[in-house]
């Protein structure tokens, strides 16, 4: 969901971003890491965030098109994604979300150009196809190519603080991908190959500015970046400079 402006929770990420998260009987997320089937669910947010319509284009099932209150409506949507699932499934709601990363918690960065060197690596792919394959929350435009590698240290200790309009921010580290980035976030269809020419592409691409010793490997784009709680409830807007 593309919005104009967003407010930083009480978590440190963005509010309302990843704000539910579904758990299978065996107390473990499911998630696109642990199933692909969860690219067929569309999920259609009000303007306001207040709700979410779900639906599952094609599906042979005819699993029902329903609209939930967001995020309060756990019980029922927790229902909906038990049938689609075919199994239990509970939607738990949390104000501090369900970060990836629970140490950098704060939204992630990629520059524009970042994101279009990826699609120039595969034929067809658009620029909203490698946001939806990505999932970076925060993006930066009229910089280079891995500009947002100047966000982190040469160690883990050694965060770089910078500023987006009134929020300070902490950059961490590479955000390292997973198995969601090489399957078309509609179809589930895998580009063969996707991880090694994107991983043989970032390390004959690094740029000067990149401290290259944080890379264990180069299956990485984006930096993870931590926000206090002082910041909570500060605005990000659409147009913020970022300021080093």
């Amino acid at each position: 969901m593309h919005v104009d402006e967003a407010r930083i929770g009480p978590g440190g990420g963005l509010e309302f971003d990843r704000a539910w998260a579904l758990y299978s009987a065996d107390g473990q997320w499911v998630n696109g890491k642990r199933t692909a089937a969860i690219h067929l669910i569309r999920a259609a947010f009000a303007p306001d965030v207040s709700s979410v319509t779900l639906s599952v284009p094609g599906d042979s099932r005819k699993i029902p098109t329903k609209k939930f209150a967001f995020p309060g409506d756990t019980a029922a949507s927790s229902q909906w994604f038990s049938n689609f699932f075919e199994q239990p499934i509970t939607v738990r709601y949390s104000p501090e979300g369900f970060p990836d990363d629970s140490i950098a918690s704060g939204p992630t960065i990629v520059s524009t150009a970042s994101l279009q060197a990826v699609c120039d690596l595969f034929h067809g792919m658009e620029l909203d196809e490698a946001r939806q394959r990505f999932r970076t929350t925060l993006e930066i435009e009229g910089v280079p190519a891995f500009w947002e590698d100047q966000l982190f240290g040469e160690e883990e200790r050694s965060a770089v603080r910078f500023r987006i309009g009134e929020v300070q921010f902490e950059g961490s580290n590479p955000c390292a991908r997973c198995p969601v980035p090489p399957r078309d976030p509609r179809t589930v269809e895998i580009i063969p190959g996707f991880q090694k020419i994107f991983t043989d592409y970032r390390r004959s691409h690094i740029p000067a500015w990149t401290p290259e010793s944080r890379f264990d490997h180069y299956y990485r784009l984006a930096t993870n970046t931590r926000v206090a709680s002082s910041e909570m409830g500060k605005l990000l807007r659409m147009g913020d400079p970022l300021l080093l």
